[in-house]
């Protein structure tokens, strides 16, 4: 502190007293100098000056009265000490600076005021933070509002920027370390990007350019995910998987869950055709790499998120606007129903095991949504294809000793009614024949 300034609470030289009030009975007294304050503080240079009747209480001092709330109190404390300091410090955290600046705001201390903006506009903050902020400063004035920068809806040119920079991180091939936490980073991020909860998405689901790319990037994934099946397929026929199979486990499982990612993305952006029309293609050949890289129960996760996929690509089938030709119909339902027949009893013997064994094992199984929602969609496809079609999979479902997934009694009965009630309800065709 500069010499010879004068020191707040220093009653042998004070000649004014700043009584903070509040309405719960506090009274703060604080003796001031005038000099100090008017110079610092319109608001109380205003009370001080000779057009404000102004009372004096203890021989020479006058009385200047502020009244705040209880909360407020201290921060108006600080304010007025900082009045005194040779450089006003503003540095109490994010929420100290902000009470100081409202106090600061209030007193007219335009410095004190712009070192606390200054503060909280470089700090770092928490969510507790943000909150805080967001209910003071548009409170306080427009010239605060730069303290809200970071807050603001951004232009949407760069999160479309954003967007597909993190697509191409999301989509490309597996790596260790710091590229793999980016590819799970933008995952997640993009995922929340694009989810409609009490905001909007990020990005328009409409945009045209945004939807060009992603299919690029998705039909990249999956194009290396058919050569890496095609590997497969190609070492299990002609030499043994043995020495590598720990090693295509993972990376079988890392395609999988990145092409159900990819599924929850289309789905948003309501681009699922394509990944539809390419699992039907690839459907036999994902179960034959399955049953050769994961035989039994290895690697259950894998097969669950296989199933998880199924699910998706057989629910835009059979709900969306996705029109499949008859065969490919009938061949989607003969190859999921099998695969999820037999992972259904895997996961029935694995935890059946875990129980004879360690307790503290966690099951690995799906949410009865997504089973519930495969064999809904296996149902309503399956209720599209012709009779004979359905006759051939409902007689393979009741001869096998896993009947009970998918459950296919729905369309068993449709299929009994249909059957019956055939020829009555088509013998006008049987009419029109004999008219011609």
């Amino acid at each position: 502190m500069r010499a010879g300034r004068p020191k707040i609470g220093d009653q042998a030289t004070s000649d004014v007293v700043v009584r903070l009030r509040t309405p719960e009975g506090r009274d703060e007294w604080l003796y001031c100098h005038s000099t100090v304050l008017a110079a610092g503080s319109t608001y109380i240079a205003d009370r001080l000056s000779d057009a404000w009747p102004t009372c004096q209480i203890l021989g020479s001092r006058y009385c200047v009265e502020v009244y705040c709330q209880e909360l407020d109190l201290s921060s108006h404390v600080t304010a007025l000490r900082l009045l005194y300091a040779a450089e006003p410090c503003s540095r109490f955290g994010v929420r100290g600076a902000l009470g100081v600046l409202q106090a600061a705001v209030s007193l007219g201390c335009a410095q004190i005021a712009a070192a606390c903006a200054g503060y909280i506009e470089a700090a770092p903050w928490d969510e507790a933070d943000e909150e805080e902020i967001l209910r003071t400063v548009p409170c306080l004035g427009a010239q605060y509002e730069c303290i809200l920068a970071r807050l603001r809806p951004i232009d949407p040119a760069p999160v479309t920027r954003i967007f597909l920079s993190a697509f191409r991180h999301a989509t490309r091939s597996s790596a260790a370390g710091p590229a793999r936490e980016l590819k799970s980073a933008a995952q997640e991020q993009l995922e929340y990007m694009l989810t409609e909860d009490d905001d909007a998405p990020l990005i328009a689901l409409d945009n045209v350019n945004v939807k060009s790319q992603v299919k690029g990037c998705v039909t990249g994934l999956l194009s290396r995910f058919s050569d890496f099946l095609s590997s497969i397929l190609t070492k299990h026929k002609e030499t043994s998987l043995v020495g590598d199979i720990g090693e295509l486990q993972l990376e079988l499982h890392t395609f999988v869950c990145d092409v159900s990612w990819a599924c929850q993305i289309l789905s948003k952006l309501e681009m699922m055709k394509c990944i539809v029309l390419y699992w039907v293609g690839v459907s036999s050949d994902v179960v034959e790499a399955i049953d050769a890289v994961c035989p039994g129960y290895d690697c259950l996760k894998t097969r669950l998120k296989v199933v998880e996929v199924s699910a998706k690509v057989l629910e835009a089938a059979a709900f969306g606007n996705i029109v499949l030709p008859t065969e490919k119909r009938h061949h989607m339902v003969n190859v999921w129903i099998t695969f999820a027949r037999t992972t259904k009893s895997l996961i029935v013997q694995a935890n059946h095991d875990d129980d004879d064994g360690d307790a503290e094992t966690p099951k690995a199984n799906l949410d009865n949504e997504v089973w519930q929602c495969l064999e809904s969609a296996i149902v309503s496809i399956m209720l599209t294809l012709p009779s004979n079609s359905q006759a051939e999979i409902l007689s393979e479902w009741l001869q096998s000793k896993h009947v009970r997934y998918p459950d296919l009694t729905e369309a068993f009965e449709a299929w009994c009614y249909r059957s019956k009630v055939a020829k009555r309800r088509l013998s006008f065709l049987s009419n029109i024949d004999r008219v011609s």
